[in-house]
């Protein structure tokens, strides 16, 4: 089997793990806020971590998903021109697509790789009684940014040249 081939499929592979894992980490969260809401007015018991915790997991299934949703080219996109446009012409629009999303997420992922590196080397933590490191958030947000720049590199072959090989199929 050629690399690209077991490149790609591994990255599909990791991207479907972590777009199931941030499904997991959605109903998780749910379940903590419903205990919240229980513990808080039904058993009158103080809480301080709960909307914080569900906050941070929704940070990291939204971006560890992030590369799971362009795996299936499920992001936002203008499907009214996929009827209008020529297949020549759509694969030059998801060409250009592609090369301007990666640049927009090199450019965030460079960012919270950043922030990550601040958060770790000053040890900053949340403000709230809780106080979380910051690191864990940034963290994830850099590598659910760095996972959908992988995505979107293995992608951007596809859809300039067609459907290679080893890539996710465009009707997936």
């Amino acid at each position: 089997m050629p690399l690209w081939s077991r490149l790609t499929r591994a990255l599909a592979a990791l991207n479907t793990w972590m777009g199931y894992l941030s499904g997991f980490l959605v109903v998780f969260c749910a379940g903590i806020l419903v205990f919240e809401v229980v513990v808080r007015y039904w058993l009158r018991w103080a809480t301080d971590w709960e909307i914080e915790l569900a906050v941070m997991l929704l940070i990291i299934a939204t971006f560890m998903s992030a590369a799971f949703t362009q795996l299936h080219r499920g992001h936002v996109s203008i499907e009214v021109l996929d009827g209008v446009l020529s297949p020549r012409a759509n694969r030059i629009r998801r060409y250009l697509a592609d090369l301007l999303s990666l640049a927009v997420c090199v450019f965030i992922a460079w960012k919270s790789w950043e922030l990550f590196g601040e958060a770790w080397v000053d040890g900053r933590a949340s403000n709230s009684v809780w106080g979380p490191k910051l690191w864990i958030p940034f963290g994830f947000m850099a590598l659910g940014m760095t996972l959908l720049c992988l995505q979107l590199a293995v992608q951007i072959p596809a859809a300039r040249f067609g459907v290679m090989k080893g890539a996710p199929k465009e009707s997936e």
